[in-house]
């Protein structure tokens, strides 16, 4: 007890709306639902736990998280309510949960997406909740991430004190996987990013999470490290692709979360080029946020963590990204360097070291897309840099040409209009607006509406022009309700 207001369970409490004793009730019901019968709760109790610091036992700290995650329609860790065995309960709460020891990656992993599913209301998950921002980030892993990781390699750890049961009722026996279970856990992954790549991240996104899911319950046994390490490389898969998902459809805080429990996988299992590239994805969220400056503070630690195994390639798409922040904060001269090294970079991977399948879609499509993109954001504070996105965008979209790279052709298409615009090409700007219109409809990216909203704001200038009169209505019937949070002057990703 640390006689102290645990400030974390005191606010959430708050925006809960309960008494103290409806919460008690609330417990012991929960309780008795999850295997529990036994629990009794009183007022005093709660009272004790939030205006004292108390911290209850078990199964008490899971009961209330599934309670607060249901009350308030966002996933609710134990970390969030302070009552973590090893954080504590009071402020300074930005960094604590950011970071946990080596053995709880498993546990949280699989509190996490339990929490997720046991939601099952897609579009809510995340609401209300506060992103951390990349400061504070880079802070909290700036040394965990640049440890070798130690995996035990004996026995299952049956009495690990800090080993969490998966939310919800059913509870997760850890058993021994094989090789072959391993190898499909593994080709499900592929599945799953051509899927994102090709349709977005909307329809796929709870499968994701469940497969997540049960490799956390896998994680729970201790494998011979061979396999242990495959494992923890599926689970950092899973959760990138969790998290850009999550970002693809709006749900920002659970997306960072998936993002940082990527990097925390991909570090268990010794890979930090792959931490790196998680913790990158993270810093593409912030500038789609208009965060750029704590964009460049993730791209930092990426580029740093993600250590000198890093294929060149890998070190170009870190590179882009980071070209992309600085171009939003209208760095040029910065942005134009970025760039340049990463096309050196590029060019510099001979293909020797066959790339890890996480990187096979970075290719030099990709890579002419984020230049694109790159100049075309440069170009709201730079006009002439429009003309250069236009000569990328067009070479991606030759590259993509016959792939199921649906998405990535509508945000080059948009790309391309956008750059016309801003050129004064209002007649070429319209060709390639409605090249994207007619495919975007049979995307579930809400990433590729946030880009179209922007580009029919650069329309404003030309509507004086019949098509682009058309073009603008066309738009304004189809574009949905733009969403709460405001975006003036930026691009999303």
């Amino acid at each position: 007890m640390t006689r102290e207001t645990n400030t974390r369970l005191a606010d959430l409490f708050g925006l809960a709306g309960w008494s103290k004793g409806e919460l008690a009730r609330l417990v012991n019901r929960q309780a008795a639902a999850m295997g529990h019968p036994q629990l009794a709760t009183d007022t005093s109790r709660v009272r004790r736990w939030i205006d004292m610091g108390e911290r209850p036992r078990d199964p008490v700290p899971k009961v209330l998280a599934a309670l607060f995650t249901e009350r308030l329609g966002r996933v609710v860790t134990i970390e969030d309510l302070g009552l973590g065995r090893r954080g504590r309960a009071g402020r300074g709460q930005s960094s604590e949960k950011l970071s946990w020891p080596p053995e709880r990656t498993a546990a949280v992993l699989t509190e996490f997406t339990g929490m997720d599913l046991m939601l099952n209301r897609r579009g809510l998950v995340g609401a209300g909740a506060a992103l951390a921002a990349g400061s504070a980030i880079s802070s909290a892993m700036h040394d965990w991430l640049h440890h070798d990781p130690v995996l035990a390699t004996d026995a299952p750890r049956m009495d690990d004190p800090l080993r969490v049961e998966p939310a919800g009722l059913d509870r997760y026996e850890a058993t021994p996987v094989g090789s072959m279970e391993v190898e499909a856990l593994e080709r499900s992954v592929q599945v799953f990013r051509v899927w994102d790549a090709s349709r977005g991240g909307g329809l796929q996104r709870k499968a994701v999470v469940g497969q997540l899911n049960e490799v956390g319950g896998m994680l729970e046994y201790r494998h011979p490290e061979h396999l242990q390490r495959r494992l923890w490389g599926v689970a950092a898969n899973l959760a990138v692709l969790a998290g850009w998902m999550s970002h693809d459809v709006g749900l920002e805080p659970t997306a960072q979360k998936y993002f940082l429990i990527a990097a925390h996988a991909a570090r268990e299992g010794g890979d930090r080029p792959r931490a790196g590239e998680a913790l990158s994805r993270a810093a593409r969220q912030k500038v789609h946020l208009n965060k750029p400056d704590e964009a460049l503070d993730l791209m930092a630690l990426a580029k740093k963590g993600a250590g000198d195994e890093a294929l060149p390639r890998t070190r170009a798409m870190l590179c882009t990204v980071e070209a992309w922040a600085q171009a939003s904060m209208g760095r040029g001269q910065a942005m134009r360097r970025t760039l340049g090294e990463a096309e050196e970079l590029f060019v510099a991977d001979k293909g020797d070291v066959p790339p890890p399948d996480w990187m096979q879609m970075f290719d030099e499509a990709d890579l002419h897309g984020m230049q694109a993109l790159a100049y075309r954001t440069l170009a709201e504070h730079d006009p002439s840099a429009a003309a250069v996105a236009q000569q990328h965008a067009r070479r991606a979209l030759e590259l993509r040409a016959g792939t199921v790279q649906q998405r990535s052709m509508i945000f080059d298409y948009i790309s391309m209009a956008s750059a016309c615009f801003i050129g004064g090409e209002p007649e070429q700007a319209d060709t390639f607006a409605r090249m994207a219109l007619s495919t975007i409809k049979e995307n579930s990216s809400h990433r590729t509406w946030d880009r179209l909203r922007e580009m029919y704001r650069l329309t404003g200038k030309y509507s004086g022009y019949a098509t682009i009169a058309d073009l603008r209505e066309e738009l304004e019937r189809v574009l949905p309700k733009a969403p709460g949070r405001a975006r003036k002057g930026t691009l999303p990703v």
